[in-house]
């Protein structure tokens, strides 16, 4: 029988813990105390998983042999299991460079426990081979076991969207691999079991993980065509939006729009891929150039914002600025990797006095991650502004006039294009 362990309980790891959880003898690690203390009260702060569901499948501390899903902070618990799924994060350095270190010490927690006949699936977002090069040897350190004979590894990338209930992690179709014929059809029955939108079997580690660094990829170049689009629409005093909705009446457009993109996925994978085509001799000039193009949205929004203010004779310096959003996509808690900060900043050297509202973010991760401070209740903005930014599309920004927040006269510049056109004075 399968005993799962899922290590990282993020946005990837929680929902896919849960569902295991469901059917098997499932057990949630994960090294944030506060995180598992949370999530054992039975409370997602990511809403990821509904709390009726979480307290649901969630199981006594001791309880080894029945269904369920124990969370803990206690490595020796994963004793118990023979099915290890890694979870971690896979972020990259301020110089754009792949960080491996919790890939490596999830490896290192994992290989402390395996034993004969185990299985260890990872699901981070890493270059093609970086498993096989960087993952398993430290398994095989740390176990004393020997690489597909005493234990084996599979890859099946996640496909999460925080945020999005629609396409949850049941209702994604599912790509699995495996290190041996053998145990990528273990692997592949195992997620088949509880991923309702089926799966589709790899034919190596190799091809999922270089399947999984593409699709984010590519999300990314079309993006930086529509910003760069943007940029030189603006200057020739076109609308983008229009000739991106005249463009999409034919069948085969593909319906990308300008914006600042971030994430712990489409402004991190990219660089993952460039630097392995860098190591084996090819510098990747397109994907580059899409990651470099999409990195300066931010400056031109703040730029184009300044313009604004600059033509209805606004005094620059010392202005009051209303920033709507920090998150990196709407009606979700996540900032990781935003783009919207960009904005904040580049607004504040330029002399700026920059408020940021947002109802869905944790104050406190956003002063410890970014070092600023915001305000999530709209009863807290209590001054008018020179200029406001819509950055992100929340709900509760839809839900009101937004120019409500601006002085007479004030500049309301709409990132993500959904207020009326004749509201704004400019968007991208």
């Amino acid at each position: 029988m399968h005993k799962i362990a899922v290590i990282g309980l993020g946005y990837v790891g929680l929902p896919l813990a849960v569902e295991f959880g469901k059917k098997y003898m499932t057990v949630g690690f994960d090294i944030n105390e506060g995180r598992v203390k949370e999530l054992n009260s039975g409370k997602d702060s990511t809403l990821e998983v509904a709390d009726d569901e979480l307290k649901e499948v969630l199981a006594s501390t001791n309880d080894y042999d029945n269904d369920g899903l124990i969370i803990t902070t206690d490595s020796e618990v994963l004793k118990h299991c023979n099915f290890f799924v890694i979870t971690v994060p896979t972020p990259t350095d301020r110089n754009n460079r792949p960080v491996l270190t919790p890939l490596k010490k999830a490896s290192e927690t994992v290989g402390k426990v395996l034993k004969k006949g185990d299985y260890v699936v990872y699901e981070s977002t890493v270059y093609p081979g970086a498993t096989e090069e960087e993952c398993i040897p430290v398994l095989e350190q740390h176990s004393g076991l020997k690489f597909n004979e005493d234990f084996f590894v599979g890859y099946s990338p996640e496909r999460i969207n925080p945020g999005d209930k629609k396409h949850t992690v049941t209702k994604i179709l599912k790509v699995t691999s495996g290190s041996t014929p053998e145990s990528a059809e273990v692997i592949d029955q195992l997620y088949k079991s509880v991923i309702t939108a089926g799966t589709y079997k790899a034919a190596s580690l190799k091809v999922a993980e270089a399947a999984k660094v593409i699709e984010n990829s590519q999300r990314d170049i079309n993006i930086a065509f529509v910003n760069e689009l943007s940029k030189i629409f603006n200057r020739m005093d076109i609308d983008t939006i229009e000739v991106l909705e005249a463009a999409g009446t034919k069948w085969n457009f593909l319906p990308f729009r300008p914006g600042l993109v971030g994430g712990h996925c489409i402004g991190v994978d990219p660089y993952y891929l460039a630097q392995k085509a860098q190591e084996v001799g090819y510098h990747p000039e397109i994907i580059l150039a899409g990651r470099r193009l999409n990195d300066t949205m931010g400056q031109y929004v703040a730029s184009e914002v300044v313009k604004l203010m600059i033509n209805k004779d606004i005094k620059v310096k010392g202005a009051k600025v209303l920033m709507l959003g920090i998150t990196f996509k709407e009606n979700c808690p996540d900032i990781r990797n935003t783009k919207a900060i960009d904005v904040h900043q580049q607004l504040v050297d330029f002399g700026l006095e920059v408020d940021l509202y947002d109802p869905w973010a944790d104050a406190q991760e956003v002063k410890h991650e970014y070092g600023i401070n915001i305000v999530t209740k709209e009863e807290q903005i209590s001054a008018s502004y020179d200029a406001v930014v819509l950055t992100v599309a929340h709900k509760e920004f839809l839900a009101v006039d937004v120019k409500k927040y601006l002085n007479t006269g004030g500049v309301l510049y709409d990132v993500k294009s959904i207020l009326p056109k004749e509201t704004v004075d400019g968007r991208l």
